[in-house]
């Protein structure tokens, strides 16, 4: 009889791409994660996973065993959640990463009420503009904007991001406002250290635009503030500016042949089998957040 157990192994092994990295996610030893995979494959009689000492991959019937495994460990964890109510075992520790704009704008004034409703749970935030490894660091949940890059992970939409240009009142009466695409050229434009494109919806088509940088950043945050303080122009969603525009410190830009692309934000996890009431519970409450 094949074991959950050891279908779990070579799941996360194989999404991991290393049976030491999926110890890891499942809290066990190296040495019973290697028994582990080598149970179900004396099981099933055949060899799963090619293995060395640095990298882990399928094999032919490995890769054809795989989709079976995922309905295996998905099918257990729609029966357990059927007979466990939503609340039940929301506690311990909730490792989240997410960027620092959108921590600081979105995720820190809903942590209050959210722990509040939950006290058995406890939060640890990692915030980085840069995308870490979630299996390695043991990261529960991951909160990312933009396109999903890693289809290893399990990612679901939990909102759009609209985003528009942003420039100071102080900037505007210095520069003018733009008011086509092409005007962007003679203005300091404020963008990303590595992408000095911004993506517009233009004659109904997706156009990617050079831009030329007065100021760049790897964080949003920097490019925020240098925008708040005059410095330029900048693509940001509206998440992130909304404060400075109530408080009169930002001013939205439209342009009459040109929209910015509006990203979508993403709840990443590291499996789909058997997601922690914990997990649930933040993503039900940042999607209310959001809403």
């Amino acid at each position: 009889m094949i074991d959950l157990g050891d279908v779990e192994v070579l799941v996360e092994a194989v999404t991991a791409g290393s049976l030491a990295a999926a110890a890891r996610r499942l809290g066990i030893a190296p040495m019973a994660a290697s028994r582990r995979l080598a149970a179900l494959e004396e099981e099933l009689g055949v060899r799963l996973v090619h293995r060395t000492t640095r990298s882990l991959s399928p094999t032919t019937a490995g890769e054809a065993f795989l989709p079976h495994a995922r309905a295996l460990l998905e099918g257990e964890a729609g029966a357990r959640a059927a007979v466990r109510p939503d609340g039940l075992g929301a506690s311990g520790l909730l490792r989240l990463t997410t960027s620092a704009a959108f921590a600081r704008k979105v995720v820190a004034p809903m942590l209050p009420r959210f722990l509040a409703d939950h006290p058995g749970l406890k939060l640890d935030l990692l915030v980085s503009d840069h995308r870490i490894d979630m299996v390695a660091d043991g990261v529960d949940l991951a909160i990312r904007i933009g396109t999903p890059l890693d289809n290893s992970l399990v990612a679901r939409r939990l909102a759009d991001s609209p985003r528009r240009l942003y420039a100071s009142p102080a900037y505007l009466a210095a520069r003018g406002r733009p008011t086509r695409l092409a005007d962007l050229a003679a203005h300091d434009c404020l963008t990303l250290s590595d992408n000095p494109f911004w993506d517009f919806r233009t004659g109904g088509r997706l156009a990617r635009h050079h831009v030329a940088s007065r100021v760049s950043a790897n964080s949003m945050e920097i490019l925020f503030e240098a925008c708040v303080g005059g410095l330029g122009i900048a693509c940001m969603a509206d998440w992130n500016s909304a404060s400075a525009v109530a408080d009169g410190g930002l001013v939205p830009l439209d342009l009459e042949d040109a929209a910015c692309e509006a990203f979508g934000i993403w709840a990443v996890t590291p499996t789909a089998r058997l997601v922690p009431p914990k997990v649930r519970l933040f993503v039900a409450a940042l999607r209310a957040a959001l809403a």
